[in-house]
């Protein structure tokens, strides 16, 4: 007879729950299953708490990342087209001398203090 590991039984239950392709269980369903694991009814509450604690959290990170994304892409979009621009007229107006590195480095530096000062922002939402 096979005997198998908790996490090995997690993994092959999960791919069951999968191939099943039940879209929705009930609550009702749920303690079904879990009675029928020999999960207590109060393990159950306690895992489920912390499981939408975590799925609250992980959609609070998400929000706050695109948050932080929309703070930076105007200027980061701007600093890209007006370089992009400035490289192309130094290399068609004076190719010998590369002055497009000035504006360049002085704008990034500028854009990686705004971009530093935006991420190490705590997270007050």
């Amino acid at each position: 007879m096979t005997s198998f590991r908790s996490e090995d039984v997690q993994q092959i239950l999960q791919r069951a729950m999968a191939d099943r392709q039940q879209e929705e269980f009930s609550q009702q369903q749920l303690q079904e299953m879990a009675a029928e694991l020999g999960i207590s009814f109060a393990s159950l509450q306690t895992a489920q708490k912390e499981w939408q604690k975590e799925k609250e959290l992980i959609k609070r990170r998400q929000v706050y990342h695109a948050y932080r994304l929309q703070k930076i892409q105007p200027h980061l979009i701007s600093y890209i087209v007006v370089n992009v621009f400035l490289i192309v007229l130094n290399f068609a107006t004076t190719p010998n001398y590369f002055w497009a590195i000035y504006p360049l480095l002085g704008w990034g530096l500028g854009l990686g203090i705004h971009i530093l000062s935006v991420y190490l922002q705590k997270d007050t939402k």
